[in-house]
């Protein structure tokens, strides 16, 4: 929030008349200030956040528990800022109260205050050490050496509880865009095939899955978190699907061989992606393909991001493919959904089988499509390829 902002805040504690207030800030103001000041405090005033013509006398005080309440009713408004601020008050008067810090670290996570995220989070983890999610957020927070990948523990935790809403919020809220974008990249590597034998690692719900199912011959879905797998079972479009961690599942079907392997949006749970495709190549029909989404980063070879989720720079998907024999076959730039209404930026990359025929591009190489503007080393422009908005 802008200091002139927080200072009607600060005014507002019942001891002065709306003019009093608007006199006081005018002088800060530009020449629409002060009409805009008259409408945030009429908004304020109809959401409850202020009260009017209650003399500081004789007003109740706010509870810990009323202040939280709001800024929950006002999260669920898309009015975050109000819902900081409210959140920040019921944690300084109930600051024996892990959840009211708990509250508060989600808000100052959505409104950009790193450094307060981190804090309350800390208070919180002080009463909750058990709770894996929050300790896996705060190994980005604090900078700290990243994990080789997520544990097992934190996904089971996180989808456990997301799964029975997880299409709504993704698909409706989040304009969740990577399947579609999945599907399109390997339908186009793929030509004219179909009837194929295709392996999902990471399939969740089934939301990519059934983009597939009218091409696949048999479809095999591999998830760690239970509660994802259910919910994919209740589609019926897998021929098989099993709960495991995907690598170690790998390390037990040596003799498996796959037409496509697909892995959208779950590599942002690995660190070094040597880990998976590599043991991934070697599940590949002659002639098959290997598609995957992850999220852009500018940290090479990847970081853990204050999300959770880890971030990949180009250049180390490069090397990881290089290494494993996997040419390249298309890679673009895209949105491949939305978070508290900024674009989650991502790659969409095709690798060939190491079995296969398809020659490997050099590093700055060009390939025969308008797609892969990615493919080089840094330094080379990056722009986003995506569908109109």
């Amino acid at each position: 929030m802008n200091p002139t902002a927080a200072l009607i805040v600060e005014l507002c504690d019942g001891t002065r008349t709306r003019e009093q207030i608007l006199g006081t800030v005018e002088p800060l103001l530009e020449a629409n200030g002060p009409a805009s000041c008259k409408a945030w405090l009429d908004q304020a005033v109809a959401q409850g956040l202020l009260q009017s013509g209650v003399p500081a006398s004789t007003r109740e005080p706010w509870t810990a528990s009323d202040l939280h309440n709001l800024a929950t009713q006002l999260r669920y408004q898309d009015r975050v800022l109000a819902a900081f601020i409210c959140q920040q008050r019921a944690s300084e008067l109930a600051p024996e109260d892990p959840q009211q810090w708990y509250a508060l670290a989600e808000l100052s996570h959505i409104v950009g205050r790193r450094d307060e995220a981190r804090a309350a989070y800390e208070r919180y983890h002080q009463a909750h050490p058990e709770d894996v999610e929050v300790q896996h957020l705060l190994n980005g927070l604090r900078d700290e050496p990243p994990p080789q990948r997520a544990s097992d523990q934190y996904i089971e935790q996180l989808y456990s509880g997301f799964a029975s809403f997880y299409d709504d919020n993704m698909c409706d809220d989040l304009d969740y865009r990577a399947p579609d974008l999945l599907n399109a990249a390997l339908r186009t590597a793929l030509a004219a095939r179909d009837e194929l034998s295709v392996l999902e690692l990471g399939c969740g719900t089934g939301l990519f899955g059934q983009l597939v199912r009218p091409w696949a011959r048999r479809l095999v879905g591999i998830d760690l978190s239970a509660a994802m797998v259910e919910r994919a079972l209740q589609r019926g479009i897998y021929d098989s699907l099993e709960t495991a961690e995907i690598t170690a599942w790998l390390a037990r079907q040596p003799s498996q061989h796959y037409d496509v392997i697909a892995i959208c949006d779950t590599l942002i749970y690995f660190a070094d992606l040597r880990q998976v495709l590599h043991s991934a190549a070697g599940h590949l029909a002659p002639e098959g393909i290997l598609g995957f989404t992850v999220e852009h980063g500018t940290t090479f070879p990847f970081r853990l991001s204050d999300s959770g989720r880890f971030t990949h720079h180009r250049d180390h998907l490069f090397d990881v493919a290089q290494e494993a024999g996997l040419p390249i076959i298309s890679q673009a730039t895209e949105v491949l959904r939305y978070e508290y209404g900024e674009a989650v930026v991502g790659f969409v990359t095709v690798l060939g089988s190491p079995h296969g025929t398809r020659t490997a591009p050099q590093r700055n190489g060009t390939l025969e499509s308008a797609r892969v503007a990615t493919i080089g080393r840094s330094g080379d422009p990056l722009a986003i390829v995506s569908r109109p908005l």
